[in-house]
């Protein structure tokens, strides 16, 4: 490692234990609206993740929001990861005692959720609203989740962001060998979380579903182990309410059965999200490249980012023919 990158990761270190320091000191008002002002900042300052959110969002919805609105929507995305940001320094405010002053907990079978306490379960959440915090709070409450989480660059940044989500009791792993650790846990009895709105390259991991009326390759991971387990998949999702604080909502648990394929089980699961995400579309990452692949065929537009693949269609084969 040359001596520029060793310097730049201790600042880059100093800098994140500086804000692990810093945040949590504001009160919750003024750390929320600090979120928005941020928020609003990077919107201004990020011309490409800008024009990214504004052509995705009028994709989706430009045939019933003038441009205005289209415009406002990215904004306020960009304010709500901002807002997920700050809280992922401001979190170490929140223990067991308090939780319940900043987040709502509401289920839609509550009997299951205590029954898969001790059977272990997969939990499935988009990158919607304070993602975060929806696995810190279920570790609260003593589900203690096996999370995923792709390493940084820099290994003290990884490192340090491992400690912070594990504070509730989670064990977060690296991707390499994830597999066979998640399927060891969860045939214990334990619990693996996963989002699942996340776009990979088209690859043996990997299904295609239909998001917004558009194809997009995503991990099947959740998909492949609820195939070996059995055990129930159970979708959640964190929505911000203009005060700073959050509803957590659980749904019912997905059925599937020995004929479903990792793909219908991952369409159903987006499925879910979906219907909260065009009710209040801004607290998704619309400035992410969500639709990155333009299938051989398909009626609606894609986005200008969106290039041919031959292994996306391969995948989007393997997919049509029912065997992923």
């Amino acid at each position: 490692m040359s001596l520029w990158k060793k310097i730049r990761y201790k600042l880059e270190w100093l800098a994140l234990q500086w804000l692990y320091f810093v945040i949590p000191l504001l009160p919750r008002r003024v750390a929320h609206l600090l979120s928005k002002a941020l928020g609003s900042l990077a919107f201004l300052a990020d011309k490409r993740g800008r024009s990214t959110a504004i052509e995705n969002l009028t994709l989706v919805f430009g045939a019933e929001r003038d441009e205005k609105a289209i415009r406002l929507l990215a904004r306020d995305s960009y304010r709500s990861f901002a807002q997920t940001v700050i809280d992922q320094f401001w979190s170490s405010r929140l223990n067991r005692e308090n939780y319940a002053t900043f987040c709502e907990l509401s289920v839609d079978d509550a009997d299951l959720i205590e029954r898969v306490r001790e059977t272990g379960a997969i939990w499935v959440t988009p990158h919607y609203g304070n993602f975060e915090w929806i696995a810190l709070v279920m570790g609260f409450r003593d589900y203690k989740f096996t999370i995923v989480a792709q390493d940084f660059r820099n290994p003290s940044l990884t490192e340090t962001y491992k400690k912070n989500r594990e504070v509730s009791g989670h064990e977060v792993i690296p991707q390499r060998g994830a597999i066979m650790r998640l399927l060891k846990n969860l045939k214990r009895g334990g619990h693996a979380a996963f989002l699942t709105d996340l776009t990979i390259k088209p690859s043996k991991p990997a299904t295609i579903i239909e998001c917004f009326g558009r194809k997009t390759c995503v991990t099947a991971i959740h998909a492949e182990l609820m195939k070996r387990t059995g055990l129930p998949v159970i979708p959640g999702i964190c929505i911000p309410r203009p005060d700073g604080t959050y509803l957590l909502r659980g749904f019912k648990a997905l059925e599937f059965g020995p004929d479903d394929t990792e793909h219908s089980i991952a369409q159903a699961c987006w499925d879910v999200f979906e219907l909260i995400i065009r009710e209040h579309p801004a607290p998704w990452l619309w400035m992410y490249k969500h639709w990155r692949f333009v299938p051989p065929s398909g009626e609606l537009p894609y986005p200008s980012y969106a290039r041919r693949s031959a292994a996306f269609d391969e995948v989007l084969e393997r997919v049509e023919r029912g065997k992923v």
